[in-house]
């Protein structure tokens, strides 16, 4: 039988507007940061929920969306597509200006149809990598609830942390399989998980022991990621796989900075250390594993193919640089170098976003019959 052409045209046609909701997230999300800091810009009407749940539309809307339609593109079966549809429509409720339950409710719902997926991930190969993100996940939805009941965003952060961080680990984990480890990873990694989960589950009743805690395991964490990734060897490759392990090393970097500014600013309160912990992680950590991954999800959840280009190191260096100074603005009490870092920041993301779009582009137009020669005489003019 031949293959059918038009089904990853239609695949992409049902993935597209779940990534577009991503998208529509992440841009309300940092307009209403940057409206935060304050920078002095213009807000639609209707929009002021940008600025209240900046924070949510950037963790649940953004990367909720999109990391619950990367693990759906993998499964079989449309309903594992329900977390990020329920994610996307929560975020849209939110970024729409619709008030009250709406939005909070379907991110929730998003959260726990998440967690099933991921659960279905641990039948399908119980391993450890499966069982960590499962519990990412769960925590997530365990935020999520309290987000609900009314805990104040500060004590339910760590959650959303603790979402994200066992994802990503959970995802390096599954690389690592593919190199021999020295016998003590296994265990010096579940004591490093053991040590941050408890802070998270303490901090529920404890507050600053919970989040010192939870600092120290994610310092264990960053350490044994620097020491045992795959990326210090992959460092030593050209192309792709050096660019990307660049991303992963100064990922962890921001991870160990994340775990010693908790140990040391908690309890987790609004304020400039508060304002350079969390964004050391969710800017500093797990952008640099969006920077580092993009060329290769995009391509899975797209169908499309990406041309890998060194100026992606462009916007790399610029979340790098920006972010120091923003951090170190925090933690001197310098308020404008911290408006100049967070907008340099979103210059950061948007040049990323820019690169990708042109990335994307160049690559289908070389996959099309006849392009790579085309472009290849382009390149030789």
């Amino acid at each position: 039988m031949k293959p059918n052409p038009s089904a990853p045209s239609r695949k992409r046609l049902w993935r597209l507007p779940l990534l577009a909701m991503g998208m529509a997230s992440l841009l309300s999300g940092l307009w209403g940061g940057l409206v935060r800091l304050p920078l002095n810009l213009p807000l639609p009407s209707d929009s002021a929920n940008w600025i209240t749940f900046h924070g949510p539309l950037m963790v649940a809307g953004f990367l909720g969306t999109v990391i619950g339609l990367e693990r759906a593109v993998g499964l079989p079966g449309k309903w594992t597509y329900a977390a990020p549809v329920l994610t996307g429509a929560g975020a849209m409720a939110l970024a729409g200006g619709v008030l009250g339950w709406p939005g909070l409710i379907l991110l929730t719902l998003g959260s726990a149809c998440f967690v099933a997926v991921t659960f279905r991930v641990v039948q399908l190969q119980k391993a450890m990598f499966t069982i960590t993100m499962c519990l990412g996940a769960l925590l997530w939805f365990v935020g999520n609830l309290l987000w609900l009941w009314e805990w104040p965003v500060n004590r339910v952060v760590l959650w959303w942390i603790a979402f994200l961080a066992l994802t990503i680990v959970g995802e390096r984990l599954d690389l690592s399989r593919f190199q021999k480890l020295e016998r003590s990873a296994t265990p010096t990694l579940i004591g490093a998980l053991g040590l941050f989960l408890s802070g998270v589950a303490l901090s529920a009743i404890w507050q600053i022991p919970g989040e010192c805690l939870a600092g120290g395991g994610l310092l264990a964490l960053a350490l044994w990621l620097g020491r045992f990734d795959i990326a210090r060897r992959t460092i030593r490759q050209p192309g792709l796989p050096r660019f990307m392990a660049v991303c992963l090393l100064g990922g962890y970097f921001w991870l160990g900075l994340t775990g010693v500014l908790l140990l040391l600013s908690a309890p987790l309160e609004s304020g400039l250390r508060y304002d350079a912990a969390l964004h050391s992680f969710f800017i500093g950590f797990v952008f640099s594993m969006i920077f580092g991954h993009a060329p290769v999800i995009f391509p899975s959840v797209l169908m499309l193919p990406v041309s890998f280009h060194g100026r992606f190191y462009v916007h790399v260096a610029a979340l790098h640089a920006s972010l120091l100074f923003r951090v170190s603005s925090d933690l001197a009490a310098w308020p404008v170098g911290r408006q100049w870092g967070g907008g340099l920041n979103a210059v950061a993301i948007a040049l990323f976003l820019a690169n990708t779009v042109t990335a994307l582009a160049t690559g289908t137009k070389r996959s099309q019959p006849g392009g790579s020669h085309r472009m290849a005489a382009k390149d030789a003019g």
